[in-house]
């Protein structure tokens, strides 16, 4: 995921609060900031995954992934050696959990129920980044940032079986349970849809005007896909034949964003703005802002937990200076999850 936040700075303890003033309060009846988990730590993150029958949320931070029990609100484990870890895909018939290791270039594939490792796999593309399991086929599949591709795991035989060219730098991808997965193209503002049978890509559609697709999520019983873009924008995609539906104003900095079907709702996470966009699906075709919930600048990526309609999101500090590399630095140990929902 693009933009990944990393602290070098020494480490010393500071709680997470809750969100500064100056955003618009959102209505009484919409989802608020409800708490936050200090986790501390040095080291950057990008996504978080939620494995709902078990309640366990994956945390990527740096070079290990968290694992917090959200019910008991407390962290239960730690998968170490996952070197740059963007992303989690979690595969409950399996009882696997799998880490795109952006560093080394590998996955690790772990067990859900006790977190030890089962595997390490080497071979995928440079810069591993999203990571989804496909349950038609029972591949994991790693989209790679650097070598524009996407890498096909067996976890059968903890290996690589098949390379699929992509036409540019993928971002988060998305499985519809039917055998096709769907990526973002960052570089080119394009969605590509990968048939799971045969590893191909089956299409290639433009976003424009969306700008730098980054967060993506999936509607399947409308067909409907909902990428996030750096202009503010999110775009609703038809995945049958990519023709684009709408188009909905979201917030600045946008890394994630998940559909709670159950609820109607589509959650944008707007990093640069501190805040989160809710967005209500009236049909297939119809959309529209409900709420902009405060969050915290830096909460860029999220998960969503179907039972309790709640939001996890990654968040830390930001210092008042920046790195060599332009980023800003982070308040050491400010790192943690923020949860939103209903009280």
């Amino acid at each position: 995921m693009k933009k990944l936040i990393c602290s070098l700075l020494p480490a010393s303890l500071l709680l997470l609060t809750l969100p500064v003033a100056g955003h618009a309060a959102a209505p009484a009846h919409a989802p608020r900031l409800l708490s936050s988990l200090p986790l501390g730590g040095a080291g950057g993150w990008d996504y978080l995954s939620f494995d709902a029958p078990h309640r366990h949320l994956f945390v990527s931070h740096g070079d290990r992934v968290l694992v917090i029990d959200v019910d008991r609100h407390k962290q239960v484990g730690t998968i170490a050696d996952t070197q740059g870890v963007h992303g989690i895909a979690i595969a409950d018939d399996l009882q696997r959990g799998f880490t795109s290791n952006g560093k080394s270039a590998s996955v690790t594939e772990f067990d859900l129920g006790s977190f030890k490792t089962v595997a390490t796999i080497g071979g995928t593309g440079e810069n591993p980044d999203a990571i989804v399991y496909d349950k038609p086929s029972h591949h994991v599949l790693t989209f790679n940032g650097k070598s524009h591709s996407a890498s096909v795991i067996d976890p059968a035989k903890a290996a690589v079986v098949a390379t699929i060219d992509l036409p540019g730098k993928p971002e988060f991808a998305v499985s519809d349970g039917a055998g096709h997965v769907y990526a973002n193209i960052e570089d080119k503002s394009e969605l590509v849809e990968i048939d799971t049978a045969s590893n191909k890509v089956l299409h290639v559609w433009p976003l424009a005007p969306c700008e730098s697709p980054s967060g993506l999520a999936i509607d399947t019983r409308h067909h409907r896909l909902f990428s996030v873009c750096d202009n503010r924008r999110m775009a609703v995609t038809d995945a049958i034949d990519g023709h684009q539906v709408a188009s909905v104003p979201i917030g600045d900095g946008p890394d994630a964003v998940v559909f709670d079907d159950a609820e109607s709702m589509i959650y944008s996470s707007n990093g640069e703005s501190g805040t989160i966009t809710a967005v209500h699906q009236d049909d297939a075709d119809h959309y529209r802002v409900s709420a902009t919930i405060p969050t915290r600048v830096s909460a860029r990526t999220e998960a969503l937990d179907p039972k309790l309609h709640r939001l996890y999101l990654s968040a830390a500090r930001f210092g008042a200076t920046r790195q060599p590399n332009g980023r800003h630095t982070i308040v050491p140990n400010s790192f943690g999850i923020l949860t939103v929902g209903r009280p």
